[in-house]
């Protein structure tokens, strides 16, 4: 498939999955525009860049106008940008509950918002959530992030009935354990607190997947091109589940 002539923005692309996305988007001739906070990271990808705090829907409105500038109007958001943090519920602090939303979910409604209008105007549009299997099922001492997750399965539940007639769909990916920078800073944290040696802590989440492997950035990629294609026009409200079987 070809995405050529169509601009693509990517927040959280200075790394893991969102940097696979990126390139993934690249190699099927998009104009891409990487966003995140980490201005070191964005600029090593070597890809059009905008530094933004997706927390912050002021930012994100400023930050989709220079890239709408710099690479014509938006035809794809893929909201990636995401944040987790463990603690135990009766310990979490209403800042770090806020966080988890702001980042989590308040940054991928208002990354959709600046590009709605591109979307309208054009006819055809795609809106992807990179949402976790935490959006469709519990997990413990992770509350926040489940409850921001959950939100954005809603979300992209809601706005793809709101925008069915357009032209744009919407849909959420939700990929198990991601073998990705932030799940190697659960498995560090999983030392930390246990006193577990690395492997098995790594061990103890890659069995969560019934295929006993941890889910690669490629996989979350090829999933959201494939979203973008003609035989995905009717995927529409959908959360995606990438966990060999755990959902």
């Amino acid at each position: 498939m070809t995405l050529t002539g169509k601009h693509v923005i990517v927040t959280g692309g200075g790394s893991g999955a969102g940097a696979e996305i990126a390139h993934t988007f690249v190699t099927a001739g998009a104009k891409v525009t990487i966003m995140g906070r980490n201005a070191e990271k964005l600029a090593a990808q070597k890809l059009a860049y905008q530094v933004c705090d997706v927390s912050d829907p002021a930012a994100i409105k400023l930050a989709f106008g220079a890239a709408r500038e710099q690479n014509g109007a938006i035809s794809v958001v893929v909201a990636n940008a995401g944040a987790t943090e463990s603690v135990p519920f009766a310990k979490m602090s209403p800042e770090a509950f806020n966080a988890n939303l702001a980042v989590n979910l308040t940054g991928v409604a208002f990354s959709f918002q600046a590009a709605l209008d591109d979307m309208k105007d054009a006819g055809w549009g795609r809106m992807i959530a990179i949402a976790s299997t935490a959006g469709l099922k519990g997990y413990p001492y992770v509350s926040g992030y489940c409850a921001a997750k959950h939100g954005v399965v809603g979300l992209t539940r809601s706005l793809s009935l709101e925008l069915a007639r357009t032209g744009i769909t919407v849909n959420a990916i939700c990929p198990g354990f991601l073998e990705t920078p932030m799940l190697e800073r659960s498995i560090e944290n999983m030392v930390e607190k246990t006193g577990m040696d690395r492997e098995a802590a790594a061990g103890t989440l890659r069995k969560i997947n019934p295929q006993n492997r941890f889910v690669q950035p490629r996989e979350v990629a090829e999933t959201a091109l494939w979203l973008c294609s003609d035989g995905a026009a009717s995927v529409n409200g959908h959360a995606l589940s990438l966990s060999g079987g755990e959902i």
